[in-house]
This record gives C-alpha cells, structure tokens and sequence, in this order.
C-alpha cells in the first residue's frame, strides 16, 4: 500500500469503492494519563499539514483554545513522496524538534514495519520520538476536554456535555455525506458511485443550509467542534472539492446561506488564520495523479471575497460564548500573505 494514497494517507481507492481506513493507532492523551499518556506541556509534538482537512480541525482547536504553548506545531510540506509526509519545509529538511525528514520515522518508531498508510494529524512523543496517535476523530475531542488544565484563559467549550448528543448527531452526519462523501465522489471509479456520492453531499449541503438558515452555528449559540468539522471541509470546497473532484453541482459561493456561514468562521479568529490555500490546491491536484495526471494547478477560484462582509452577526449568537477570541497568531505560524486572500 502506497504511503500516499490520499491526502493523509489514510485512504483506499482503486477498482473497489472508496473505503477510509480507521485510525490505526488509537492512543488517547488524557488528563489521568489512562493509555499511558498523560496530558502534559511541551510533552507532545502536532505534526499536521495545512493541505488536509482532516488535520485542520487540529488547527483550528489547538488555535481556539489557546494550547500553542503546550503543544508545539510541525508542519509538513503539502507534497508527500514515496515516504510520506516530509518536513522539507524546515531547514535541512528536518523537524527542529524530533530531529526526523519523514513522518513515518514517527510512525516505524512505534510500529516497525507498519502496513498502513502515514497519516496527519499525528500526535507524537517528543522524548521517544514515538507516534502516539492518529485518530483524527477523537483527538480535537480530547484537546476540548481531556487537556482543559492547559487552556487559555478564555477558551471556548467546543464540546458542552449539554449539547453534546446533538452534537455527536450533527457530526455524524457531516462526517459521512460532506466530509468523506467528497473523497467518495472524488476517487469513485464508476458512474453509478460517483453519482451517489455526488448526490449525498449535495443532499445534506442543501439540509444544513436550511438549518443555517436560521442559527447562526450547527449546535447552539456558540462555535463548537461541530462548526470546526464542517469548515474544513467547506473551505476547500471551491478551491478543490468542486473541480478536482467533480462535486460541481453548484459551488459554495452560489449558496447564499453556506457562503455566508463559511465567510463568517473564516473571518473568526482560529479559523481563517489556519488555512493556507496554496498548500491546498498544490497538495490536491499535484498529489492525486489518478485523478489528475497532468499535475496542473489551477489558477482560481478568485479568494477576495472571503473577506467580505458576511451578515451572519445579525442571526445573534455568541462565537466564544462567555469566552474570548484567541490571540494573534504567533510569528513563526503565520500564513504566508500570497497564500491568503
């Protein structure tokens, strides 16, 4: 199994239907240390990068509760080759920290010989250099609520136990016809699942604008991991989901409603201030050779009018609740200005 096969290598396509691969490694860090890994700061290491969305939910919770100082941030360039992700982007293309070139000296340090693929986001253990986890789902769930000693003053609750089976719901459902319902359309190899896949993800975009029609966020009057989950995906959605993975049925500009809601969490800071448009797009069309052979990369959509005016105020709500917006961005995880609107 190639250690590139998806955007975080932890996808299958090819003749069968698309299939994502579980996390492999399920390790939770916890306040009470219960699978071996105590939540402590500057113990662990984030190694993400900005091209996944499954990654960027990471980034944008790390950002919004204000654990920059606990937990340190390695970026990876948005093109992998043969042994996964690299930190190409660092000087001598080595993490500064964990001292690697290759994620997956991360993952051959917990695992020797490992079948699967290298996927981000990764947690791993600064002392033994050893991977911890990669179960992107529950991991942003675990920031939220495991590592609440560490938070900012301030921070949101994104996961509030009142809130949190409506949450689990919405969610769910996110996550099976938007978020992995693009990958579906994108690597489908056949017309009739294509065309299922395609039809899912419209389907439910179509319902949560109608939900959104009327709140200003999916669960509650305030941000939570519900918002985060759909963002990282709606935020590619123009930029690579429309063309690359032919989910062109209508772009997200042309929806009133998503495009409202989308413009006023990128706006928000921790979420805009994470994204990086041209690892995106590189990262997309220049990865999946399968898709697109030429390795081309498209010059548009027209980024300007994220910034623009979006109304969504007027619907009430309180994006932080009786929290506060997080700082500015520290200088050495800034997004480059030409990869921004």
């Amino acid at each position: 199994m190639s250690r590139d096969d998806g955007d975080d290598g932890n996808t299958g396509y090819g003749r069968r239907a698309f299939k994502r691969s579980k996390a492999h490694f399920a390790d939770r860090v916890t306040a009470d240390g219960r699978d071996g890994w105590p939540v402590e700061a500057g113990r662990y290491r984030l190694v993400v990068s900005r091209a996944c969305p499954w990654a960027s939910r990471s980034l944008v919770s790390r950002r919004l509760l204000g654990l920059e100082d606990s937990l340190s941030l390695a970026v990876a360039d948005p093109i992998q080759d043969d042994r996964s992700w690299r930190f190409t982007l660092d000087e001598d293309g080595r993490d500064p920290v964990l001292g690697i070139r290759f994620l997956s000296e991360a993952y051959d340090r917990r695992e020797s010989d490992y079948p699967g693929g290298v996927s981000v986001p990764a947690l791993v253990d600064v002392p033994s250099g050893r991977l911890v986890t990669n179960d992107y789902q529950q991991l942003t769930l675990d920031l939220a609520t495991e590592w609440t000693a560490l938070h900012r003053e301030g921070a949101p609750d994104l996961y509030p136990d009142a809130l949190r089976d409506e949450i689990d719901e919405v969610m769910a459902d996110v996550y099976e016809d938007v978020n992995n319902g693009v990958y579906r359309a994108g690597f489908a190899t056949g017309q009739e699942e294509y065309e299922a896949a395609c039809t899912g993800v419209f389907r439910r975009l179509e319902l949560l604008a109608e939900r959104l029609e009327r709140q200003r966020y999916l669960v509650g009057e305030t941000i939570t991991e519900a918002d985060i989950r759909l963002f990282t995906t709606l935020v590619r959605f123009d930029a690579v989901y429309h063309g690359h993975f032919k989910c062109n049925r209508w772009k997200l500009t042309e929806n009133q409603v998503l495009w409202a809601y989308v413009r006023d969490l990128y706006q928000t800071p921790g979420f805009g201030d994470t994204v990086d448009f041209d690892h995106i797009k590189r990262h997309y069309y220049q990865v999946h050779t399968g898709i697109n052979p030429t390795r081309v990369v498209p010059l548009g959509p027209d980024l300007s009018g994220w910034l623009t005016p979006h109304h969504r105020e007027e619907l009430g709500g309180r994006p932080f609740g009786d929290g506060t917006p997080p700082g500015p961005v520290r200088a050495g995880e800034r997004i480059p200005a030409a990869h921004t609107p």
